[in-house]
């Protein structure tokens, strides 16, 4: 492992932060988010290029901007650092896993669960300020994953009975969701998470999409919860669910197996 090569993919990684921070705010304001020059949100001044470098410029401009002075939104900084933090990660952990597989898989694996990574936070960022959930990256999340599960099977270490219950269950947590959504009027939650529940169940392939459901809905229980308690406000409260939903997915792909036969010992 060539650790010297760390501090760079952490850079890197917190480029990419900062374009995901782009992403998610353009997404947001119907902006176009290939073109056009950084601005201040306050004063829609252009931002010279010593004040877009990642993390750096932050605190370099103590946080406000150089001609208004209106703060900078202290998410700009945090999502460079979690993305950073992502990379450096899959360079030393992630990564190095998948040394195990033969190439060309080398490459492809890493890549594909790192874009896959980058997608989920541009969902968990857009659904957590603006509750909404772009359907460009639930589209893209859906075919990506097939794509891949199709490599897979070309080159014979996925089988495709898996790829079938894969669909198939992921099919049928959509039309649980599509019914949720349906019988509670979209109060209960919007309609991108339906959509969403559809890529992350092939992501997560079945049985352990079950977990990575049931998970959801107790993160989502437990913080709602905890946010009626903390605020003191009454029931209604909006809380977005696609963070929940990741979280639960981040947990089955990891321990899924594991917490289904853990359970299964008491049934």
């Amino acid at each position: 492992m060539t650790l010297w090569l760390l501090p760079f993919v952490f850079f890197i990684g917190a480029v990419i932060g900062s374009f995901i921070n782009v992403l998610v705010i353009r997404s947001l304001t119907g902006e176009q988010f290939l073109w056009g020059r950084s601005h201040c949100d306050s004063c829609r001044r252009d931002l010279e290029w010593f004040e877009l470098i990642p993390l750096v410029s932050f605190f370099a401009l103590r946080g406000r901007c150089r001609t208004c002075h209106t703060p900078i939104d202290i998410m700009h900084p945090v999502v460079e650092l979690l993305t950073a933090s992502l990379f450096a990660w899959w360079f030393v952990i992630g990564f190095a896993f998948f040394q195990l597989t033969t190439q060309p898989l080398m490459i492809i694996q890493p890549g594909f669960w790192l874009l896959v990574g980058l997608l989920l936070l541009v969902i968990f960022l857009t659904d957590i300020q603006a509750y909404y959930i772009p359907d460009w990256a639930t589209l893209m999340l859906s075919l990506m994953t097939l794509a891949y599960r199709f490599v897979l099977i070309g080159f014979g270490i996925y089988n495709p009975q898996s790829l079938a219950w894969a669909l198939f269950g992921a099919a049928l947590i959509l039309f649980f969701f599509l019914f949720l959504w349906l019988i509670t009027g979209g109060r209960g939650m919007g309609f991108g998470d339906v959509k969403l529940v559809f890529a992350l169940g092939l992501l997560m392939e079945w049985p352990a999409m079950l977990v990575g459901i049931f998970l959801a809905f107790v993160y989502g229980a437990i913080v709602g919860v905890g946010v009626l308690i903390v605020s003191r406000q009454r029931r209604g409260v909006p809380i977005p669910f696609a963070p929940f939903l990741i979280l639960g997915t981040a947990t089955a792909l990891m321990w899924g197996d594991s917490l289904l036969r853990w359970y299964m010992q008491f049934l």
